[in-house]
């Protein structure tokens, strides 16, 4: 644990699991998501479930939940595979005797993911490459924290924001809200299709009975783009970057992958692979996409001896306590089967949040998971991952843990044994 200090406030960063616990799973009401983050981000999110708390987050979630359940990800996942398809596609394209920068590719394949599955449309439609292309201005805009974050300030008081960040964040919601007028069209007409966009457009609250306004709407559909794009973009990257740096796995799970039959990939074939599933697993405790999650105290409270004021920020990293050496054997190394012995699933049940935990787990895990393997498996199978001596990618944090130059590898056709 350790202290921030600031004139205008105090922040504590809480690595101690039961603390963790305490704040996530026991007692979230009482350390709901701090403002402070959110004043980055509300240009672009405006009043979306990652950002709200008490009652509102409550109704977001009662509706968005049920879009994401087991049986609905079966029913996207051949949307994912499409997505999939045509990244493989796109790499095999750009294949040439110089490295290719990875996250580009990543984030254009997990955007194209977003869109398939969310509206039934691929990346190359008009409104969903100009929202991508929109977005990669924003992410690199765009700081984890602005000067609010620092400074409490009224709500009435202007923001010192960037100038290209506003008309971004305004841009993307603009394409987001066309592609929902026109899908509330759909639904009126009754022709819709059966995606996540119209289950979550037309899924009342069981509560109250409403759904949400084309405004709500937006809002969502730009955090489901930010979470569902821009976190498995960045997993997806390192994932290819440590499997390029040890070759022996990336050998396993080539192998693994050979003995599925990946043409006519589907839901049920995850399960056959289990190695890959555990590669992805420890790309996101070594390089976890959000590295830190920040909540605020609405009491005193008393932490370790440490008495936190009302209104302190309470910091959980999951960088810090993926790597801790408290919790993880050789905590610095990438090493997939620690996920196959006990003491490795012990560390996870402690010391592992990617996602979060507790109530506010993201809604979307599962989606992200089946999604990485996927894409992982796909990747591997058609091609072969070095890395560019020359270039050392840098991790630093953006919206998510971004390299600082790229991540550079060398891509080659995958070589298979003739049996």
């Amino acid at each position: 644990m350790a202290e921030f200090k600031t004139p205008f406030f105090r922040s504590y960063l809480v690595n101690q699991p039961s603390l963790i616990d305490e704040v996530l799973r026991k007692r979230p009401e009482d350390f709901p998501k701090s403002d402070r983050v959110g004043e980055g981000l509300r240009p672009l999110l405006g009043n979306s479930v990652f950002l709200t708390n008490g009652a509102t987050w409550e109704r977001q979630r009662r509706i968005i939940d049920p879009a994401f359940e087991g049986g609905r990800l079966k029913e996207t996942f051949p949307a994912m595979v499409e997505a999939a398809d045509a990244a493989v596609g796109r790499l095999g394209r750009l294949l040439s005797n110089e490295p290719i920068e990875i996250e580009e590719i990543t984030s254009h394949a997990a955007a194209d993911v977003i869109f398939r599955t969310l509206f039934s449309v691929p990346i190359d439609e008009d409104i969903a490459a100009r929202i991508f292309s929109e977005f990669r201005t924003y992410q690199r805009t765009q700081p984890i924290l602005n000067l609010a974050a620092f400074v409490p300030l009224p709500k009435w008081m202007p923001r010192l924001r960037k100038i290209k960040t506003k008309q971004t964040a305004n841009q993307i919601r603009r394409l987001i809200t066309s592609m929902t007028d026109a899908r509330q069209v759909e639904i009126a007409a009754g022709n819709a299709p059966n995606d996540l966009a119209t289950k979550i457009m037309t899924t009342p609250d069981p509560e109250t009975g409403e759904i949400f306004s084309t405004r709500e709407m937006v809002d969502q559909v730009a955090i489901f783009f930010l979470a569902g794009h821009e976190t498995s973009a960045s997993a997806l990257a390192w994932c290819l970057f440590l499997l390029a740096s040890d070759q022996a796995t990336q050998k396993k799970v080539f192998a693994e992958i050979e003995t599925v039959n990946m043409t006519d990939f589907t839901f049920s074939m995850l399960s056959q692979l289990p190695i890959t599933r555990d590669v992805f697993r420890e790309a996101l405790r070594l390089y976890p996409p959000v590295p830190m999650m920040v909540r605020e105290t609405t009491q005193p409270e008393q932490f370790r001896n440490r008495s936190l004021p009302k209104n302190a920020q309470v910091v959980i990293s999951p960088w810090h306590v993926h790597r801790h050496e408290r919790f993880w054997e050789r905590p610095d190394d990438f090493d997939p089967m620690r996920w196959q012995t006990e003491e490795g699933k012990n560390s996870a049940r402690e010391a592992y949040l990617p996602f979060s935990a507790g109530r506010r787990v993201c809604t979307g895990a599962g989606f992200a998971m089946a999604e990485g393997v996927l894409l992982l498996a796909k990747l591997i199978n058609e091609f072969e991952f070095q890395t560019d001596p020359s270039r050392t990618p840098v991790p630093e944090a953006h919206l998510t843990v971004r390299s600082r130059d790229g991540i550079w590898l060398r891509v080659k056709p995958r070589r298979r044994s003739n049996k």
